[in-house]
């Protein structure tokens, strides 16, 4: 487990992502059920974390996390903390802001809002549950071991100014915070970031999930892990 959550020996370790199978159909099949989303990119999802999923092809790595905003349905602004980085052959890269888009669960897809309007909107709830319920995030590769800011949007406050591009090599840990205004709200569902590098685009998929997903995914985590890990284990 240690050297899975390193992201060590080429980010060996659990892959998925899931809509879990009711807690009715669980007890009728026998085992839980893993229905893996289908990203429409080459790439491989992990999951480091009941709230921390993570995306990467040969190009680059996002991580996320999102336990606040799964505590935040109905709210307007929803807040992930993320990171990210390119790869070993990967030439450093300028990440701008307009790269970065948010898909929702009706398949309509939203960019990240300009620093005025994140900062007029009322987001200090989402931020002060952050404070509580987050995760750690830093589960990078062993070569990014510089650590880098995300400035899209610094707190109030803070010294930083913030900046519309981040630029991106492959010793750069680069994490942060990303705000979208949901319209209507956050909803449950499966969600999905989406980050555009110069050659690819990586689609990291978190689902929102309700008390009784939750509860299922706690009580099944050592049974999903083994059935998503065999999902993807290389057919001989």
């Amino acid at each position: 487990m240690n050297s899975r959550r390193a992201l060590s020996v080429a980010f060996v370790g659990l892959m998925s992502l899931w809509p879990l199978q009711t807690k009715g159909d669980a007890q009728t099949q026998g085992k839980p059920a893993v229905q893996l989303p289908k990203p429409g990119v080459p790439e491989i999802i992990t999951m480091e974390g009941k709230f921390i999923r993570a995306s990467y092809n040969n190009e680059a790595y996002v991580i996320l996390g999102y336990q606040a905003t799964n505590r935040s349905v109905g709210d307007e602004w929803m807040l992930l903390e993320v990171g990210m980085t390119v790869l070993d052959n990967t030439p450093d890269y300028k990440l701008t802001r307009d790269a970065i888009s948010l898909e929702l669960p009706d398949g309509k897809t939203i960019p990240l809002p300009p620093i005025a309007e994140q900062r007029a909107g009322n987001v200090q709830p989402i931020q002060q549950r952050a404070t509580v319920q987050r995760d750690n995030i830093n589960y990078f590769p062993l070569r990014a071991n510089r650590p880098c800011a995300l400035l899209f949007y610094p707190d109030l406050g803070a010294r930083a100014l913030p900046f519309d591009e981040v630029d991106l090599s492959k010793d750069r840990a680069c994490v942060g915070r990303l705000y979208f205004r949901i319209p209507g709200g956050i909803t449950y569902g499966q969600h999905w970031l989406n980050v555009k590098f110069q050659n690819s685009v990586l689609r990291v998929p978190f689902r929102i999930l309700t008390k009784e997903e939750e509860q299922f995914l706690e009580k099944n985590y050592k049974a999903i892990d083994k059935q998503v890990e065999e999902a993807f284990r290389p057919k001989k």
